[in-house]
């Protein structure tokens, strides 16, 4: 028996080793969502610039957008701001904001210290849609078709090389162009 019991750290280190072998091939960046296929879920909530505007699924209704989930609180938003402005005022991409567990005033002074590359923004101060859409935190960007239709989600920050290598494949497929 005590020669098994010797034995007992190296079977633990042996577990624990392919346990994680088993994880580094993952990306880290790419969480399935059950929504890729799916209609964006129902929702009305504020706008961020004018509390009496309600904002619904509507929103995506026309035109492949962008929606990406931001916060004033989040590092890794403000890191990826500039890029998103460039994208929204050099490239013409669509971009909705979902603006995450946040208060409305440290929002707008994100916006104004940082500039808007919004078109639009929702006001989710609870995280319902959030929750609804599985988001784990921020930021993360969904591309939503003409249709409202979920297409695909990024976790993590958008910058050229997500953009040129997975974010403008899936838009140029939404719109038809692939």
């Amino acid at each position: 028996m005590k020669r098994v019991l010797l034995f007992l750290p190296l079977l633990i280190a042996v577990g624990v080793g392919v346990f994680l072998f088993a994880g580094l091939g993952k990306d880290p960046t790419k969480l399935e969502s059950v929504l890729v296929g799916k209609p964006v879920p129902e929702f009305s909530l504020e706008a961020l610039d004018n509390p009496d505007v309600q904002l619904d699924p509507s929103v995506f209704q026309g035109e492949v957008s962008l929606l990406n989930v931001w916060a004033e609180w989040c590092p890794s938003c403000w890191d990826e701001h500039e890029y998103l402005t460039y994208l929204a005022r050099e490239q013409g991409v669509r971009i909705v904001g979902l603006n995450y567990k946040d208060q409305r005033e440290n929002a707008f002074r994100f916006l104004n210290r940082l500039g808007n590359p919004y078109e639009t923004i929702i006001f989710d101060p609870k995280g319902t849609l959030g929750f609804d859409l599985g988001v784990y935190g921020a930021p993360e960007t969904f591309v939503i078709d003409a249709d409202g239709v979920v297409r695909y989600r990024h976790v993590g920050v958008v910058n050229q090389k997500v953009w040129d290598e997975v974010l403008l494949p899936v838009i140029a497929q939404a719109r038809g162009n692939s």
